[in-house]
């Protein structure tokens, strides 16, 4: 495990988020993890979420639970998967939201590689950066979350407003995280197929993150991949 490089100004504002006792127990942990077992992403693209959307960049945040455990799918983004390989079934539900509420049609493009999102200033962030194969959930409570939350609370202090997009109830539990009223929080069920339709479905909320955005003089997301 190389040491954390991002290459923006997150480098400078998690300095002593990479400093700290819980980041170098959950460092030690996942270089014996990548040695001894299968983990996703690639070690390389842990951070891109970070690296794609500089702190001073980030209108929007879309926060998941952990990345896809499945080969070739996790590239550094929440809920977005590597170009060619077929869009998961929670993703295919953000497209057709999308496509609801803004008419926009992702679901042709057969794509579900989220990076011109990020580039936009959309963070794709997870709550966990890593997982073993196969097995979801698998790196949570090793010192992820404590990063995680810090980035959080560090686009609270943010002056400037952005859009807090909370989908499901792991990510529903960060909204006390975020105190600033500059900032808007979204909130509904996850689009999973298990609970798309008890909410996430009519929520609406790519239209009003760009009226907000709008509202606050800066340009809108464009959600067409």
């Amino acid at each position: 495990m190389h040491m954390v490089h991002i290459g923006n100004d997150w480098d400078s504002i998690l300095q002593d988020d990479f400093a700290s006792e819980s980041y170098q127990k959950l460092r030690q942990f996942l270089i014996q993890e990548y040695r001894t077992k299968r983990i996703y992403p690639d070690m390389y693209d842990i951070f891109n979420a970070l690296k794609y959307t500089p702190y001073e960049a980030v209108k929007c945040v879309i926060l998941g639970q952990d990345p896809y455990h499945g080969e070739g799918q996790a590239h550094g983004l929440s809920f977005s998967v590597r170009q060619g390989i077929q869009p998961p079934p929670s993703l295919v539900n953000i497209f057709k939201e999308l496509r609801d509420d803004l008419g926009v049609d992702n679901i042709q493009s057969g794509s579900g590689d989220l990076t011109a999102w990020a580039k936009q200033g959309v963070l794709l962030l997870n709550a966990a950066l890593t997982v073993r194969a196969g097995q979801a959930n698998s790196h949570h409570g090793m010192g992820w979350e404590q990063l995680t939350d810090a980035i959080i609370r560090h686009l609270n202090d943010r002056e400037q407003p952005m859009v807090f997009l909370l989908w499901g109830g792991n990510a529903r539990a960060k909204a006390g995280l975020i105190t600033n009223r500059r900032h808007l929080i979204l909130q509904c069920p996850h689009p999973s197929p298990l609970s798309a339709y008890h909410g996430f479905f009519g929520c609406r909320h790519f239209s009003k993150t760009n009226a907000f955005l709008t509202e606050n003089g800066m340009q809108p997301i464009d959600w067409k991949l």
